[in-house]
């Protein structure tokens, strides 16, 4: 009977053992066996290192974890069951895959809403009248975000070099290096030779400069009432002497044409010149 007895509290003591070790595994693993968890989908183009039972969280905290992964044409879609029915996410919401730090560990979901504020009083996720415009609903699907990892990137970037043809690429920038360093030197040479010429030009900018001076001061000085007077009295009296001169050219073309005038003072010239000659031999 006592040996009966004691077995029966091994017994007992190993499956209440059990239940503790499992109760606290699923506790770190954020997993609750309870009734209320609700569940959602979330849609991924490349779920790299997603796998049953990753753990989710929103907002640094544990929520929940991936319950199943469903491979589709197009995507990869997780289920997600959250193991609170309180947590309320606003729309828009991603899932987005992460790890644990930067340079790698375990990788997770973590959820990502909206800062909208929202009505105080709006229905649970798992209510059926919950508002599906405004928070994500029980069954809803929302947009994944894959990891960017190392391995992503680098295919990505090889991706981007195979359709940007590199080869032809890289040979182009180094053709462009290239002429830029022959622009560089033939700019180098013509602002040199700028330099020169406008070393050259210096002098006789100098003297338009100083040219400039002297009409100023001689347009400032004609500017003068009096000067100006004095230009008008000027002109006046070149005005009347040439009048004169044009008066005194009428009588000499007369006197020209007068025949016996101009035979007599041919014959003093003559006679002036024999005179001269007799005085001066």
């Amino acid at each position: 009977m006592r040996r009966s007895l004691r077995d029966s509290i091994v017994g007992f003591s190993l499956v209440g053992g059990l239940i503790i070790f499992a109760s606290f595994s699923f506790w770190l693993r954020g997993i609750k066996l309870s009734s209320k968890d609700w569940s959602f989908f979330a849609n991924f183009s490349n779920a790299s290192g997603l796998s049953k039972k990753s753990p989710v969280t929103y907002r640094g905290i544990i929520v929940g974890s991936i319950e199943d992964l469903i491979f589709t044409n197009k995507s990869i879609k997780a289920k997600i069951v959250i193991n609170n029915p309180e947590i309320i996410l606003a729309k828009p919401a991603f899932a987005k895959v992460v790890t644990n730090s930067f340079l790698g560990g375990d990788v997770q979901v973590a959820l990502e809403t909206s800062e909208e504020n929202l009505p105080k009083n709006i229905e649970q996720a798992t209510s059926k009248a919950c508002n599906k415009n405004l928070i994500v609903c029980e069954g809803d699907t929302i947009t994944g975000k894959q990891l960017s990892s190392l391995s992503n990137i680098t295919n990505r970037i090889n991706q981007l070099l195979k359709d940007s043809n590199q080869e032809n690429l890289v040979e182009n920038i180094i053709n462009s290096i290239e002429q830029f360093d022959k622009t560089q030197v033939n700019l180098d040479e013509l602002i040199y030779l700028s330099k020169k010429e406008i070393n050259r030009v210096e002098p006789l900018l100098n003297e338009l400069t100083i040219a400039a001076g002297h009409l100023n001061k001689l347009l400032a000085t004609m500017n003068d009432e009096e000067t100006l007077q004095d230009i008008k009295l000027t002109l006046e009296s070149s005005r009347s002497i040439f009048e004169k001169l044009d008066l005194m050219a009428d009588d000499f073309q007369l006197l020209i044409k007068d025949k016996e005038l101009t035979s007599s003072l041919r014959d003093l010239v003559i006679g002036l010149s024999k005179f001269l000659n007799e005085v001066y031999p």
